[in-house]
């Protein structure tokens, strides 16, 4: 893997992050205050993507969206994923 792939797909995470956690932020907002809000789905979706470290600490640290099933257990899922895939691809690219 190229030093530039690297670069670009880290700050690609870095961004989809800041996004996943500045839309629980958001939405939380919204919320509190009757405005419309942030689809469940676009909030998963955004997660899948690579943003699940960011969603889960937004949704941590917002509390927000702590009591849904879906996004109580799903989102540490989907983070548990997202960092089995990347130690595996650290491991085999390092090989």
């Amino acid at each position: 893997m190229t030093k530039y792939l690297l670069y670009a797909l880290l700050f690609y995470l870095a961004l989809i992050n800041l996004v996943a956690f500045l839309l629980y932020g958001i939405d939380k907002w919204k919320s509190c205050h009757a405005k419309w809000r942030v689809t469940e789905a676009r909030l998963l979706t955004v997660a899948l993507l690579g943003g699940s470290l960011g969603a889960f600490l937004g949704m941590k640290i917002w509390h927000h969206k702590t009591l849904h099933p879906r996004f109580r257990y799903g989102l540490p899922l989907i983070l548990f994923l997202h960092l089995a895939l990347t130690l595996f691809a650290l491991y085999y690219f390092s090989h």
